[in-house]
Formats: structure tokens, sequence, C-alpha cells
């Protein structure tokens, strides 16, 4: 049963809708929808009826709908489903000390040696962004070519969260305007979208950083910029991706809401 609610936008007037594909190609809209895991073909007829369903942007109440899971656009509720088997999207715990390669020279461990066997079967897979070797956290891979473009470009403003442990105890109203007005680095003037004091305890800081910059180490060069060098640092959040309980060194894949969130994130 999906007790998903009704979409508040359905775009009924967006496009022309889906193209009619001839008989015999394709796939039927309930069984794309089945195969995505948004419900069971019986359940997922009951969607389209009640009108939940859009194929390229026009709803669609039509049982049997055959359409093209290659290249249809398709929303339930109007959060975009993945339709096409092939595409990965997966979150690593990047473990300290490991580089954000699929490959190095040197014989350093990184992520290329996590993913080894999914690269050994066929699966082409690369990361969105970095994380330098000293940062740990969420690091996402994908074979997805276009959301990972949109995902790295910065008029697309996806913010990532970051948790700090900083040298000193941190003066959070003065530090906090800092962020807010803009701190001047080498390359240019940088700012923080949200900067939160989580707590202060022998002479250092715990604090949380969102911002949509991806500039290298930019939270690092910020953090030293007002006198607050970091100890740790790990990324908890990329847009709507959380890297939750995670452990360090393992993957997950993305869940179905999870995808079609990055995907509204990115305008996809």
């Amino acid at each position: 049963m999906n007790n998903a609610k009704p979409a508040r936008h359905q775009h009924a007037d967006a496009t022309e809708g889906p193209k009619k594909l001839p008989w015999g190609e394709g796939e039927r809209l309930q069984k794309v929808l089945a195969k995505a895991g948004v419900a069971s073909r019986r359940a997922a007829e009951d969607m389209i009826a009640a009108g939940r369903v859009e194929v390229d942007g026009k709803i669609v109440r039509e049982q049997g709908l055959r359409v093209d899971p290659e290249n249809a656009v398709v929303r339930v509720d109007g959060t975009r489903v993945v339709v096409r088997d092939e595409l990965v999207h997966l979150v690593l715990n990047k473990p300290k000390g490991w580089q954000s390669t699929m490959s190095d020279d040197l014989g350093r461990p990184c992520v290329g040696d996590i993913v080894a066997e999914r690269i050994a079967a066929g699966q082409r897979l690369f990361h969105v962004g970095r994380l330098d070797a000293d940062t740990e956290g969420l690091l996402l891979l994908t074979n997805d070519g276009e959301m990972a473009h949109r995902l790295m470009h910065p008029s697309f403003e996806v913010p990532k969260t970051y948790l700090a442990t900083v040298h000193g105890e941190v003066n959070y109203r003065l530090v906090a305007k800092r962020f807010r007005e803009g701190v001047e680095l080498e390359d240019g003037p940088a700012k923080v979208d949200k900067f939160t004091m989580l707590e202060a305890y022998e002479g250092r800081s715990l604090v949380k950083l969102v911002l949509h910059e991806g500039r290298k180490h930019i939270v690092r060069r910020l953090l030293d910029e007002v006198g607050h060098p970091v100890i740790r640092l790990v990324r908890t959040h990329l847009g709507p991706v959380a890297l939750g309980d995670q452990r360090p060194g393992t993957l997950r894949v993305l869940g179905r809401d999870e995808i079609g969130k990055l995907y509204e994130a990115v305008q996809l």
C-alpha cells in the first residue's frame, strides 16, 4: 500500500505529454513503476487512475500506456522516478586518509578500492566532487553523468553540510557575522549559507556549516581565516541525501525517494 499524498503541483500542461509508441514497443507504465520499486503493478494502476502519475509533464490516466524507460520522465506525486535499470546511485562514507580517486599511482588507499568489484563487473562509476584525504563522510558515486554535472555546478546551489571540530572556543556571534558577510580568500570571497555552534570543550569547538561552494578545501580555508583551524572534518549531507549512521568505508544504494529529491534539486 502506498501512502504518499497527492502532489501539490502536477504540471499537467507543461508539455505535449508522452509520445505514443508503436504497438509492442516500450513497456507498460504500471510495469515500469513496479520495476522502479514504486508499488506493485495493481497499486500502480490505482495510482495512475487517481491521476498521481505524470509522464513527460502530463498527467496520465490511461491504463496500459507504453513508455520508453530510457527517455521518459516519470513522476509520482510530483517526485521523479528513476526507471532506467542501468543507473547507479551510491553513497560512500569515505574514511579519513583515503583518496577521492578511482586509482592512485602511489598505491594509497582510494575510493576505487572500495568499488573495485562493481567496476570489474562492468559498472562505470565516478564520484561527484571530491573530499580531500583528511576529510571524512558523504561521497556520492554514480554513473549518471548529467546529474553529477549539475550537482557540482554552482548555479544549482546544492547545499553541502559539514561538521567540523576546530581549535579554540568559537565566538559564535563574531564568526557567524563574518561568514554571513563573506570572508575574503586568495581566490575570492566566500560565504556560508548557515553556521551553527554545537558545543565547546577543552579548548575545542564543534560547529556545523552549510554552504553550496565547491572550491578546493573551502571549509578548511574558511575556518582557518577566522582563526579556528580544523582538527576533524566530516561531510554529513549532500542536498537531500544524509550520511546518517553509515559506517566508514561502507556503501549503500540510494533509496527511490532520495534519488527523486536529488533530481528535483538539480531540476532534472
